[in-house]
């Protein structure tokens, strides 16, 4: 009989030796490498071996692993975004994110919310934490809408709306994560909403931004004006300028954003990615970011592909047990009808076409972000309702990456094949040849 420990390292080892060839021939038939991990964790829970149960809705140990493995992944697809972006950030430049962050975010967690305490009764603490839990897009599952790595092609105004919107409410779902912590118990408004809004709200986005500008600053003068007067003899061996190894040094600068904003508590997802962006626009042409991009691509994708599986196994271990049809509801409500007219309405004053106004509304996938904000709920307070709750996120994740990953690639492949970009005069928006590429779309 196959050890459990020696089943799963085998499982693991086929899952990322599979995963390359897979995502290439997935992607021909608008299928994406999430179906199919998370279906193989699933199966993996069906067979007739010894395997521990995963289920943080029962056992605490597993809430608080997912937290922190969750959380390493989040760092490192917010990294990898971060790096992504090339356009420079200005309000005009980046005009289409902010109202998807100050309108359709707080939009979506009050629907949910409301939706929470409504149909499934739940408290109003546990009602909150549901929306924020389900309010980020998240980076790590939305990898195929998002812009392509540094130097290469696939950016315009829709995947570059979904990967900032995604770098961005990571962070800023916090906020309301710490407002239904800080609403267990309480019946009624008072003190404890204003020490929110000036601690929860403001200090710690600001916070957050600041060492995020700050470590991005640090880093880039430490690659490209230290680092850069490294004489070319000090290196082991003829090359580029920069190596793979240097993917360290990017790797380590965002992890220590993060940790920096967390000491002051700020939020750290938000450090992280002002800190890649940040970073990015020092050398914005440099081929240093194209080689660290790659490098955080391959960790991601080797995290990614361990939490797929565990989400599966999650499935086939029963934290589906508690959803109803009340809960179930709210999953599919959220996916087809409060995040679409939520985006929608933010983008109402937007430059883009309809369809991608559409495209980036509907296109809000859900993901690790969700299970890592739920579980950081469930380790920091004494929520009631914990089964349903990991029930109807479950569901909705589950919902997001079959709907999501079979439409995606063909809408947004449709809206490059139109062209419907915003029709911008100033070309300093623009990176990698994107101007001519979207003169010539139209």
């Amino acid at each position: 009989m196959v050890e459990p420990r020696i089943f799963m390292i085998a499982a693991f080892g086929v899952a990322l030796v599979l995963a390359v060839a897979l995502e290439r021939k997935l992607a021909k038939l608008s299928l994406s490498l999430p179906m199919v991990y998370v279906l193989a964790g699933f199966a993996i829970t069906l067979l007739p071996i010894d395997l521990p149960s995963l289920n943080p809705a029962s056992d605490s140990f597993d809430a608080l692993t997912l937290e922190y493995v969750t959380e390493f992944i989040v760092i490192v697809s917010l990294a990898s975004a971060g790096i992504a972006i090339d356009r420079p950030v200005s309000w005009t430049n980046w005009g289409q994110i902010w109202p998807m962050l100050a309108v359709a975010m707080p939009l979506t967690i009050a629907g949910v919310a409301f939706l929470g305490w409504w149909a499934l009764a739940l408290t109003p603490a546990s009602a909150i934490l549901l929306g924020a839990a389900l309010a980020p897009t998240d980076p790590v599952l939305a990898r195929s809408v998002q812009v392509g790595p540094p130097m290469q092609d696939e950016r315009n105004d829709v995947r570059f709306s979904l990967t900032v919107e995604a770098g961005l409410n990571d962070g800023l779902a916090f906020p309301f994560t710490y407002l239904a912590i800080a609403a267990i118990g309480m019946a009624s408004l008072g003190n404890w909403t204003l020490e929110w809004a000036g601690m929860d709200l403001v200090w710690r986005i600001a916070a957050g931004l600041v060492i995020g500008w700050a470590v991005g600053r640090i880093g880039g003068w430490y690659v490209f004006e230290f680092e850069a007067d490294t004489p070319m003899d000090d290196f082991e061996e003829e090359g580029p300028r920069y190596q793979t190894r240097e993917g360290l040094v990017v790797l380590g600068t965002l992890l220590s954003a993060y940790a920096i904003a967390e000491i002051i508590e700020g939020y750290g997802f938000l450090a992280v990615f002002v800190a890649g962006v940040v970073a990015r626009q020092m050398e914005n042409r440099s081929e240093y970011h194209r080689i660290s991009h790659h490098f955080i691509d391959q960790l991601e994708h080797i995290v990614l592909i361990l939490v797929l599986l565990g989400f599966g196994m999650m499935l086939g271990s029963g934290v589906l047990d508690a959803l109803t049809w009340p809960a179930a509801m709210i999953g599919l409500v959220l996916i087809f009808v409060l995040r679409p007219v939520s985006g929608m309405l933010g983008l109402a004053g937007c430059g883009l076409h309809t369809y991608g106004k559409f495209a980036i509304a509907f296109l809000g996938v859900r993901g690790m972000g969700s299970i890592y904000y739920l579980a950081y709920g469930q380790n920091s307070g004494d929520f009631e309702g914990l089964d349903v709750l990991w029930a109807t996120v479950s569901f909705a994740i589950l919902v997001s990456i079959v709907v999501h990953g079979v439409l995606a690639g063909p809408l947004v492949r449709f809206v490059e094949r139109g062209g419907y970009h915003i029709d911008h005069t100033g070309d300093d928006i623009y990176r990698d040849g994107e101007v001519e590429e979207a003169k010539a779309a139209q």
